[in-house]
């Protein structure tokens, strides 16, 4: 008796603590689809790095499983495989928690986890935002995954990165979408020693190049997401969540001014510059990746040897260094530029050549060889041509 209520007193004054702080407590609830055999040490690590991940996140706190698994046992709570309004408000109220989130996670295959999450606010039971990850089973994956989790559901930015302003997302019509913040820095551009023989001649000669903060979609732009703006859908392989294509750069500015007038932002497409950054990681790169997370193609990219000569839903490959999906394959991305011989020169926010005859592509499609889908690789069309391999992903600035 005298433990139990030396317990309940410590859960009341950390509770009182945080609050007078200001800072919100979230109780993570995790489950695992044991038929696909999430083993207990990932399930473990799971647990550990989404409670590091929000932690780290300013203004939370995190209430791990354990110590919420404590607490019903000393309010004799039993909690059910099913998490329903009434025992979120339960363990809000036990744990003094302002949110509850709740992490579901499957082995998708070998390799990877498929993770669920959504935040759930206490006071009204109701979802506040929802994700999925795909994430490889490895240590440094799963950390990365349950930061982006993290950041994605609470709307906030590792203190460790030093930013003050996170991921977006917007929403049209119905239509929700992300964007992901990349920090400014230096890079090398062009074919930097791990591309080795694959490099054509247009990627020399390597250049640095120094790049503001911007934005870059978290996906190419989805068929879903153009029909909302648009209205209607020329896409060839058919699917919401499937990359839009068989548009040319003219009419993804068209799709552009209309996306605009409806949010009253300013987005636009990526610049060359700045897509090769975001595929090569920003300042999280690991420098030596020839494909945009992995320098396994398979990993994170449909290509002509995996694609089965179609587009796939976005976020089904693993994301790169920073969250970003399917830089590498599924379909070609036009980019702002026209495309043009590089210079020697450091430059700082390049936009490529005053004019020309094409436009910049990027990162290849589900049709063709891995050669061309290395983060250095370029592509160029004329800017009115359409085809079932060609779509874009939005940027913007600050």
């Amino acid at each position: 008796m005298m433990k139990k209520c030396f317990l309940t007193m410590l859960l009341f004054f950390a509770a009182f603590s945080m609050m007078a702080q200001n800072v919100k407590k979230v109780a993570i609830l995790e489950t695992v689809d044991k038929e696909n055999k999430v083993d207990y040490v990932h399930e473990l690590m799971l647990r550990a790095n989404l409670t590091k991940a929000i932690t780290n996140t300013p203004g939370y706190e995190a209430y791990d499983r354990t110590d919420i698994d404590q607490v019903m046992s000393e309010h004799d709570f039993q909690r059910t495989g099913m998490v329903s309004e009434e025992q979120i408000k339960r363990i809000g109220v036990m744990t003094g928690a302002s949110y509850v989130l709740i992490a579901e996670a499957a082995k998708a295959d070998a390799n990877n986890l498929f993770i669920t999450a959504k935040i759930v606010d206490v006071e009204t039971a109701k979802t506040d935002r929802t994700d999925n990850k795909l994430i490889s089973i490895n240590a440094d994956a799963i950390q990365r995954g349950c930061n982006e989790l993290a950041f994605s559901l609470l709307g906030g930015v590792s203190q460790a990165s030093g930013n003050t302003r996170g991921n977006e997302t917007f929403t049209v019509n119905g239509v929700s979408f992300k964007m992901i913040k990349v920090e400014g820095g230096t890079f090398n551009m062009g074919a930097t020693s791990e591309q080795g023989s694959d490099a054509g001649s247009n990627e020399y000669p390597v250049h640095s190049v120094t790049l503001s903060d911007y934005y870059i979609g978290e996906t190419e732009v989805t068929q879903e997401l153009w029909e909302a703006v648009m209205g209607s859908n020329p896409s060839y392989f058919k699917g919401s969540q499937n990359p839009v294509e068989k548009v040319s750069w003219n009419d993804c500015k068209e799709f552009i001014t209309k996306l605009n007038r409806l949010t009253g932002k300013n987005f636009r497409l990526p610049t060359e510059a700045e897509w090769e950054y975001a595929a090569r990681g920003g300042n999280k790169s690991k420098g030596y990746y020839k494909y945009s997370g992995s320098n396994t193609i398979d990993n994170v990219a449909w290509y002509d040897g995996n694609s089965s000569s179609a587009t796939h839903n976005v976020k089904t490959k693993s994301p790169n260094e920073l969250g970003i999906y399917d830089m590498s394959g599924n379909v070609w991305e036009w980019c702002e530029d026209w495309f043009g011989d590089y210079s020697s020169g450091s430059q700082t926010n390049p936009t490529g050549p005053s004019s020309g005859s094409y436009r910049v592509l990027r990162g290849g499609s589900w049709y063709g060889s891995a050669k061309g889908y290395r983060v250095s690789g370029r592509g160029n069309d004329d800017p009115g041509s359409r085809y079932t391999n060609y779509g874009f992903r939005l940027a913007c600035s600050q």
